[in-house]
């Protein structure tokens, strides 16, 4: 039977939401504090998806100020007669602040600006009914009988504003439980309210309740949780599973996207990734996984895709595939660059050094999706779709080249501890095992001043290695790490001569590595371990991202990096 490989988003997509439009999908996933918010893609057979477009992909809603895992919250996308809506919440301080709606006639855009709706609470979502008429549901807290209750409201779609009563639906299946992530499905006449509840970590469940009009009474599936991995291992390779969208195919399939954790030794960081899972139809309700109760790596494939080949992933191997090279030094100097980017001269690519053993990996890797469209290398000319800055856009500060190729980086006051808008583009980490590296020409002329690269957790949860100059002036490449809001030096290597500089990090199930080189041979700086990035570690709802940036800490600049070009690979 064929299959496809979960996650078929992987990487931080969190929040998960999906309609069809004749044979097309679109889906779209939380930003959070990112920029562009609220990516988009389509896929016609459920499993590959492209982006398409950012739904806002211009500035509008205040970013500035909020931690890495406030901002947009858990949207949900929706066609009718024609035009594409998203709703979602802007969030602050883990409270949604702002509810709004967003249309467009074609899915790539352009979308419009946000429209602030009178809505209370997070998780919007809309449903329309037989008769055209479009209502609003979503979670907020209960003023009895708590924590959460789900409500509805109409909207009006001709002035994009809520109109009549509130209607109470339902407390959740689970008391004590915050209920949320609200979607209301139609079915041989029946309402079917699907919900998350148990939080987003462990006891993240999918429940039910249904009823026979769309206002209710709505009465409690006793079969709830539907859908749930809180009572399995905790060595099973996906967890945390919940917050659920449907979907029914043209061949009359229902399928489900959920979100969902790989967690290793109990912690992940990758985030909270995209599941496909398909659903069947009872008497009683939907009926999810039902050949295996769960989700599943390795899944058979919709019926709407078992007629495309199913292409060959590499091979499972022990250890890091590396070439043969120098070997790894310590502490020997290094080049380094200057902030004129076009014309510095290019040293030979060094292969990279061995690195740490990998320890275990899923069989499945022969299966879909491919990882071909955000991995190898990129020059920036034009940045992909999945690069991000934080907060805001930095395009007056970070750009393409003028030479046509690389990335110029100028510095900027804020760093990546701050809850500004940094000099910061960054893109998922998607793999555990991982290989990042970038060619960087910088010259700082003072301590603060840094440029190089960043795994980014959050503000507070990160760890950079950059080229600076140490109190005398003489250059360097520093490895620092942040935890718990404060930072530590780790390890330095001076840096003499003209050339731009490699810098490397490479991961596994144990750790980053980080490396530095000239050209010609690579000087290992040290290896920090992966569960300080997790979420389990540094709180909050996103994963890692791999980053470039600049910064002057504060103090006025006119420091400019260049970025050669990034690269980033899937490790065996």
């Amino acid at each position: 039977m064929p299959t496809f490989r979960n996650p078929v988003l992987p990487g931080c997509h969190p929040d998960p939401s999906v309609c069809r439009v004749g044979e097309d999908f679109y889906l779209v996933t939380s930003s959070f504090a990112y920029h562009p918010g609220i990516p988009l893609f389509h896929s016609r057979d459920l499993v590959r998806w492209t982006q398409l477009t950012h739904v806002l992909d211009r500035p509008g809603l205040p970013l500035d100020g909020l931690d890495t895992s406030d901002g947009i919250w858990a949207p949900t996308i929706r066609h009718h007669d024609g035009t594409f809506y998203v709703v979602s919440t802007l969030a602050r301080n883990r409270r949604g602040e702002l509810t709004f709606v967003v249309t467009a006639d074609d899915p790539a855009g352009p979308w419009s600006d946000p429209v602030p709706l009178e809505a209370e609470g997070i998780d919007p979502s809309l449903f329309f009914d037989d008769d055209g008429r479009c209502w609003l549901t979503a979670c907020r807290d209960a003023p009895e009988d708590g924590p959460g209750e789900l409500w509805m409201r109409e909207l009006d779609l001709d002035r994009l504003k809520l109109v009549g009563p509130t209607h109470v639906l339902w407390r959740g299946a689970v008391r004590g439980a915050w209920v949320e992530a609200p979607h209301l499905y139609k079915r041989d006449g029946v309402y079917h309210l699907i919900a998350a509840e148990g939080g987003t970590e462990s006891n993240h469940s999918v429940t039910a309740a249904r009823a026979g009009a769309v206002t209710g009474p709505y009465v409690t599936d006793p079969r709830s949780p539907l859908l749930t991995h809180r009572h399995r291992d905790p060595g099973e390779p996906i967890q945390n599973v919940g917050h659920v969208d449907l979907v029914d195919t043209p061949d009359g399939e229902t399928w489900a996207v959920a979100l969902g954790v790989r967690p290793i030794e109990g912690t992940h960081t990758l985030g909270r990734e995209v599941f496909l899972v398909p659903v069947t139809w009872s008497a009683r309700g939907p009926v999810f996984a039902p050949e295996s109760g769960g989700v599943r790596l390795s899944e058979r494939l919709p019926s709407i895709a078992s007629e495309h080949p199913v292409s060959s992933g590499p091979p499972v191997t022990s250890e890091l595939p590396v070439a043969s090279g120098p070997p790894v030094a310590s502490g020997s100097p290094i080049a380094s660059g200057s902030p004129i980017a076009s014309e510095l001269p290019v040293a030979p690519e060094p292969p990279l050094a061995p690195g740490p053993p990998i320890t275990s990996q899923p069989s499945n890797t022969s299966e879909w999706p491919d990882d071909s469209g955000t991995t190898g290398r990129t020059s920036f000319d034009p940045p992909g779709l999945e690069w991000h800055s934080l907060r805001g856009p930095v395009g007056d500060r970070v750009r393409p080249s003028s030479s046509g190729t690389g990335l110029t980086i100028d510095l900027g006051p804020e760093p990546l501890s701050s809850t500004g808008v940094p000099s910061f583009v960054a893109r998922r980490q998607q793999h555990v095992r991982f290989h990042a590296r970038a060619r960087i020409a910088f010259a700082a002329t003072h301590p603060s001043e840094e440029a190089g690269l960043a795994v980014f957790q959050n503000q507070d949860h990160h760890a950079t290695l950059a080229l600076t100059v140490d109190a005398d002036g003489r250059p360097q490449v520093v490895l620092t790490v942040r935890e718990a809001g404060t930072s530590t030096r780790l390890a330095s290597a001076p840096v003499t001569g003209d050339e731009a500089v490699l810098l490397a990090v490479e991961a596994d199930e144990t750790g980053y590595a980080f490396r530095c080189s000239d050209g010609t041979q690579w000087i290992s700086l040290g290896t920090i371990e992966r569960s300080l990035f997790s979420s389990e570690r540094a709180g909050g709802f996103v994963g890692v991202r791999l980053g470039l940036y600049g910064t002057s800490n504060g103090r006025p600049s006119e420091g400019r990096a260049h970025v050669h070009w990034f690269d980033y690979d899937p490790a065996c």
